[in-house]
């Protein structure tokens, strides 16, 4: 189709003449070749979304022509449900605070309007990028509340995500509550614990971040729009300000509402921070569950295998049979890089300058990042790894009867001293710890299975209470 000439006030540029963007976005596309990744799908709509908002808007104020605004807005609707989606060429990582980002939207919506009412792309006397589809705005009040949306809605998934991740957590729980063994702390043998009750600890770390999660949304809500550059609303006319956060609301279904200060969240971008520090948790609550099961199902015949997780994939081209936990080792990497992401969030937030901060391109797009991957890593977290679990029952019996955690136990019934005493002749002896508390004539076998019993070993209070009179008199 070959080219077409665009100018600015800088001079003229040629541009693909299938292109629907113009000569900002080519400008953009020549000064930040970076990244090699482009801007998150979720802003490209979320930013369309917020354009057709004001076309509609500018329509209602009568600031628009009819035929004009509504072909702006049919063109958003198009690029808000996934269209166009090509033609947003411009690096993620951008200066200019989003302003390309912007410009490459403008010239989107302002060719693909000009195409629905008959003329060809690039005749901007008909529909002109700023004139009109960019009317009443500036980059300054658009991006930050497309970012704001857009992290709205995978704020949400991320919290459904978990939702799903939980529940498979609690059926383990469910699943495994009879299944006693042997608890470690600092990586030693400790007292007994049910599995259930370790993946009980798991969906209860889940639930605190769910819910952190599903309140933070509220934090989104506010918004800049109709603040313009610094947040004051210059060139925007009061009944368009007030008509484009209804016209927004409606259209996302979230509920938003204008900030009382624009330029505060013109300024300010502590909130993805916020939301940021909040995935930063999930994240470490992930990588930790990761890393237990992981240990959990080491071996199989080396190691721990106290769980066995589901068999995805050959995981050595060496070694024959050989099946490794990728899944829980694709979360920890995954965790690990939403916890690096909040660290660049922090530090682009605080670089901002007096009316405007220069990097929300950097703090999208690791926001973004973060909130995608840990979305998709939950839900395979939860399909390919956590519903699949099986506990290998005989392996958590053995270990625990091989190790002299039991002693801990008995130490209300025997003494410290005493039991103390036990497990270094015990381990010395290469005796098990239950026969030489019967052999010494300190318990008898019913007394040790009384103090024994799960529910005992695992709940409140003295095991074998009712025994410790006896035990007591044997001292």
């Amino acid at each position: 189709m070959g080219h077409r000439v665009e100018e600015d006030f800088l001079g003229e540029m040629k541009v693909p003449g299938e292109a629907y963007y113009g000569i900002h976005t080519m400008r953009a596309a020549v000064n930040f070749p970076v990244s090699g990744i482009g801007m998150h799908p979720a802003l490209i709509r979320a930013l369309a979304r917020v354009k057709q908002a004001a076309a509609l808007a500018n329509t209602g104020a009568g600031l628009l022509e009819r035929s004009t605004g509504e072909a702006i807005a049919r063109a958003a609707a198009e690029v808000a449900e996934g269209g166009l989606a090509g033609q947003f060429i411009v690096d993620a990582l951008q200066g200019g605070a989003g302003t390309s980002a912007n410009m490459n939207m403008n010239e989107v919506l302002a060719n693909r309007a000009i195409e629905i009412l008959g003329g060809e792309r690039g005749s901007y006397h008909r529909v002109h990028p700023l004139k009109h589809v960019n009317l009443s705005q500036s980059t300054n009040d658009v991006y930050p509340t497309a970012l704001r949306v857009a992290a709205i809605g995978m704020v949400l998934d991320l919290s459904q995500a978990l939702a799903g991740l939980q529940s498979a957590l609690q059926d383990r729980e469910a699943d495994f509550a009879g299944v006693l063994k042997l608890g470690r702390t600092e990586m030693q043998d400790a007292v007994p614990i049910t599995l259930g009750q370790e993946f009980s600890a798991y969906a209860e770390a889940v639930a605190r971040d769910r819910w952190r999660l599903y309140k933070v949304e509220e934090r989104l809500r506010q918004v800049n729009l109709g603040g313009t550059a610094v947040g004051t609303g210059l060139n925007a006319e009061p009944r368009y300000i007030f008509m484009v956060i209804e016209e927004l609301r409606t259209l996302t279904g979230y509920g938003l509402a204008r900030a009382e200060n624009t330029v505060d969240l013109t300024q300010n971008a502590d909130v993805f921070v916020e939301v940021s520090g909040l995935l930063k948790a999930a994240a470490v609550n992930l990588a930790k569950i990761s890393g237990d099961l992981r240990l959990l199902s080491s071996g199989p015949l080396g190691g721990l295998g106290e769980i066995k997780l589901p068999r995805l994939q050959p995981g050595s081209s060496i070694m024959p049979g050989k099946v490794n936990p990728v899944i829980p080792e694709m979360v920890t990497q995954a965790a690990f890089q939403v916890m690096g992401n909040d660290q660049v969030i922090a530090l682009a937030a605080a670089s901002g300058q007096l009316e405007l901060n220069a990097f929300l391109p950097l703090i999208a797009h690791n926001l973004l990042q973060s909130l995608d991957i840990l979305t998709k890593a939950a839900r395979l977290f939860e399909e390919k790894c956590v519903r699949g679990i099986r506990a290998d029952r005989a392996r958590c019996s053995r270990w625990l009867e091989e190790s002299h955690s039991f002693i801990t136990a008995l130490t209300p019934h025997l003494g410290y001293d005493r039991a103390a005493e036990l497990v270094s002749r015990a381990s010395r002896e290469e005796i098990p710890l239950r026969r030489l508390v019967v052999e010494a004539g300190f318990m008898s076998e019913e007394d040790l299975e009384a103090v024994f019993a799960p529910g005992q070993l695992t709940s409140p209070g003295v095991a074998g209470a009712a025994i410790a009179k006896k035990a007591g008199d044997c001292r």
